[in-house]
């Protein structure tokens, strides 16, 4: 009989993406919480220093990964990625579909106040953003919510982790956006 550890890691390195808990456990005829346990127990021994690869779950999802300190040893070998540069144009879209997923381009537009086509084209090719359906209203508009690639890079495994703003800090974007929204319109 084959050893589970063996079938999740071989699942894991060849599918090279996420795989939900639901179908690994379907595939080792055992039950979520079992199959979790193993996955733990996994994560455990790649965390150790003479290690790789990590295990990452990611919204439920698990997928093995490089160890970001190995990161410059892999640059040895292949080209080093293209990196994206985020602007604030950027980020303050990111954020806006981040908070208020799923969103429609009508309704970041609606908050951010200018047209966000660049912007949302722009974080859906660097695959922090993608495309989850159509809403239901005229016109059917695209919704939009973030990928398993922007919690890699933002460092979380699920969106419930995003930091909460209290309603000072709230208030001070506000007071901020409408000082900005005034010296506009003055000039």
């Amino acid at each position: 009989m084959m050893n589970d550890k063996a079938i999740l890691e071989s699942i894991l390195f060849a599918m090279g993406t996420s795989v939900e808990l639901g179908k690994l456990a379907e595939v080792l005829e055992l039950s979520q919480d079992e199959t979790r346990e193993l996955l733990e127990q996994m994560k455990e021994c790649y965390e150790r220093e003479d290690r790789g690869i990590a295990l990452t779950e990611l919204n439920g999802s698990y997928q093995l990964c490089t160890k970001p300190e190995m990161y410059e040893y892999l640059i040895r070998i292949a080209k080093q990625p293209k990196q994206y540069v985020l602007t604030d144009v950027l980020l303050e879209t990111l954020s806006i579909i981040a908070y208020k997923q799923p969103i429609t381009k009508a309704e970041i537009e609606k908050i951010r106040g200018v047209s966000c086509s660049h912007a949302v084209s722009k974080l859906v090719e660097y695959n922090l953003v993608c495309e989850l359906g159509r809403l239901d209203a005229p016109g059917r508009p695209l919704l939009f919510g973030t990928t398993e690639d922007f919690l890699r890079a933002f460092g979380v495994s699920s969106i419930d982790e995003l930091p909460v703003l209290d309603q000072d800090q709230l208030e001070n974007f506000k007071q901020e956006a409408e000082k900005e929204m005034q010296m506009k319109m003055e000039i």
